[in-house]
């Protein structure tokens, strides 16, 4: 039996499956990637960073009835390159990206008790018409801090519908045809998707948080003005060449010590 605090060893085998599994549904689900430890280092940190934000004006940016969404600061425990640089994570992003690709985003999705179901939604357009299907060009890597169950706000996704026009999506999940699933995830799960993928969030029926990190990653010729990354220069010059290559980001002395929370509708 695998202890709570393992992680589990993922093979070039099981790469192949989940890039396979990511390009077919538009999500694969990589279960026990981090260890319990380490989330409960980001959760403890994000506790006290949301409490912060909460007091100051613009901390937080609002998303539809109590659910709102933060920029992560680039510190420590978020400034980690076994997260975002985690080898299985590239390793699928090198399975299913075809050229070079950069990390545009980390923040977070935090639905509260009052929530409701957002309508059903893409996060991106397609790059040239519903027609014509578009290939994985942007993926949204996932993970929770405390366990997802049915009654805290599970992400809700109809696997296939990213490679599928977006009214031929919505009228299969309407008959049926195409089940609108709830992904349960423990700490330490990790969840990548096609933003393409018709999906939604549903309400937090809970008296805590449901907090969910984003991790977005694009293909790097792809414009992303509604996200951005600010680096200390410390750290980003610690960093190997490839990994600051990887990071579309602005390079300061010192991160600001209030940020203005901006959050731009992705909603398609």
């Amino acid at each position: 039996m695998i202890s709570i605090d393992a992680v589990i060893h993922y093979t070039a085998s099981d790469l192949d499956r989940l890039a396979e599994e990511l390009k077919r549904d538009g999500i694969c689900v990589i279960r026990g990637l981090f260890d319990k430890k380490l989330i409960n280092q980001w959760a403890e940190a994000f506790n006290n960073l949301f409490k912060t934000r909460q007091n100051q004006p613009g901390g937080l940016a609002p998303r539809e009835i109590s659910r709102y969404y933060l920029t992560l600061p680039w510190v420590m425990p978020f400034a980690n390159t076994n997260v975002f640089a985690n080898p299985v994570i590239m390793g699928i992003l090198e399975r299913v990206f075809f050229q070079e690709y950069v990390m545009v985003q980390l923040g977070v999705d935090i639905p509260f008790q009052g929530s409701d179901y957002q309508e059903t939604h893409r996060d991106f357009r397609p790059l040239f018409c519903d027609e014509i299907v578009t290939p994985l060009y942007a993926l949204a890597v996932n993970f929770p801090l405390v366990e997802v169950t049915s009654e805290n706000g599970p992400f809700q996704m109809a696997r296939g519908t990213h490679v599928l026009p977006r009214e031929e999506g919505l009228r299969k999940i309407a008959t049926g045809d195409i089940p609108m699933e709830s992904f349960y995830m423990q700490p330490g799960d990790v969840m990548m998707r096609s933003p393409l993928g018709l999906h939604r969030g549903s309400p937090n029926q809970t008296n805590e948080p449901r907090p969910m990190i984003v991790m977005g990653y694009v293909m790097h010729w792809l414009h992303t003005p509604k996200v951005d990354l600010t680096l200390p220069r410390d750290y980003y010059e610690s960093l190997s060449e490839n990994l600051q290559q990887m990071l579309r980001c602005e390079v300061v002395e010192n991160l600001p010590t209030e940020k203005v929370e901006t959050y731009i509708n992705f909603k398609y």
